[in-house]
């Protein structure tokens, strides 16, 4: 390993690479890597970045675009010539989350004042931008669909005519499911909603959960006709999108409590007739509790089976070390990325990206890891944070190659080996 990159606090099985800090502007959310090219979320620089990673040894930051006043840029997608991002109200910006408690618990459509609110003064912009990438290293916005409410938080989209958002609209408790027609890639048109009763407020709906849960959506994965949505305390949604104007419930399975809750990811494993299901770390030193990986049994789309967890990170105490300790992310199998049923790629946060083996589903099994150093300054402004690795999102190319980012550390480029 080369001493001028950056030496794990633990590694197994996995070595870096290459190593950016992205212009300058380290904190990174979501990483899509696209024609040799990174795109990175800020969490706290108020916009996003391009990064060369054609020569993985040596990226280099080649591009940043502002976010508008007050907004937010955290998540993307790339598909053939289009990026999508996400346009939202700037949470960690705003008084009322400067503690991280007030956005993870509640309803944030009421802590942010949409979801009574019909029409107020927004500081902030909302709803989906479209780049045109055909020149990877400077993007274009070729169109915009506006949303009335607090914005989107996150997208998938794999190309052709559909997109899939969460979205918090006026008069909405949490975010909601919103699929997006994307025929016209400069004119987006939003199109058919799913929301959990209880919900919509501005439809007289209330809410059957307690005042203190996130009963929102994440985000959703679609795989041919079947959504399958991350709802954070509401546990996992899956949806038959077949018609995308009306989507419709097929199942809806909640493990919180007893468990904690902060559902993130839905991955499904078609071919093995799997899910994966990750509940993210929303707090520090696990005051909401261990936070796991599911595997799930998904023979019967209507009636999925845990059968698994994976095994949680042991090698040191993470729960003293501070910051947040548990799953936030992962590789999502993305078409043009590495695609696996056997090998699923993880991020832990203040325990670094993880590397599992899934081969034997109802025995898997941690395979690499690798923990970066504490950062070499906080991006992250509010109070009360810990200078601690906060590994966020983890994208694993069609060579292997994994890139991580973090919240105030810059983005590591990584290999996986045995």
């Amino acid at each position: 390993m080369s001493t001028d990159l950056p030496w794990p606090d633990y590694a197994h099985n996995m070595r870096i690479v290459g190593y950016c800090d992205q212009g300058g502007r380290p904190d990174g959310v979501q990483v899509m890597v696209h024609r040799g090219y990174a795109y990175v979320g800020h969490m706290f620089s108020k916009g996003f970045s391009v990064i060369d990673v054609r020569d993985a040894k040596n990226p280099r930051a080649v591009n940043y675009l502002a976010a508008p006043p007050g907004t937010w840029n955290i998540h993307l997608q790339t598909h053939d010539d289009l990026l999508l991002v996400i346009n939202a109200k700037d949470m960690f910006a705003a008084a009322e989350f400067a503690d991280e408690r007030a956005y993870y618990r509640g309803q944030l459509g009421t802590v942010v004042g949409t979801a009574q609110a019909t029409s107020t003064t927004r500081n902030w912009t909302a709803g989906l931008a479209v780049y045109d990438i055909s020149q990877p290293a400077t993007p274009r916005r070729v169109g915009f669909m506006p949303v009335e409410g607090g914005g989107i938080h996150r997208i998938w989209y794999v190309g052709g005519r559909w997109a899939y958002v969460s979205v918090l609209l006026d008069g909405f408790t949490d975010y909601i499911f919103m699929c997006v027609d994307m025929a016209d890639p400069t004119k987006p048109r939003a199109a058919g909603r799913y929301w959990l009763p209880g919900m919509n407020l501005a439809a007289g709906e209330t809410p059957s959960w307690p005042a203190s849960r996130r009963n929102g959506l994440h985000h959703a994965i679609v795989h041919g006709d079947i959504a399958y949505a991350a709802w954070r305390d509401a546990g996992m949604v899956v949806l038959d999108v077949a018609d995308r104007e009306n989507p419709e419930l097929i199942v809806h399975r909640n493990w919180s409590p007893p468990f904690g809750g902060g559902t993130h990811n839905c991955l499904p494993l078609p071919d093995r007739q799997l899910l994966v299901v990750l509940d993210e770390a929303v707090l520090d030193h696990q005051e909401d509790g261990l936070k796991l990986i599911w595997v799930f049994d998904n023979r019967n789309p209507a009636n999925p089976v845990s059968i698994a967890t994976l095994p949680t990170p042991a090698e040191a105490d993470y729960v003293v070390k501070g910051g947040h300790f548990g799953p936030h992310n992962i590789h999502e199998n993305r078409p043009s990325s590495f695609v696996s049923s056997e090998l699923i790629f993880a991020t832990y946060q203040n325990a670094g990206v993880r590397v599992f083996d899934i081969s034997d589903q109802y025995r898997p099994q941690e395979v690499g890891a690798w923990v970066p150093p504490a950062p070499a300054r906080m991006m992250d402004q509010r109070p009360n944070r810990t200078r601690v690795i906060q590994s966020a999102d983890v994208f694993v190319d069609k060579s292997g190659l994994i890139y991580s980012t973090d919240y105030n550390a810059g983005l590591f480029i990584l290999e996986y080996g045995r």
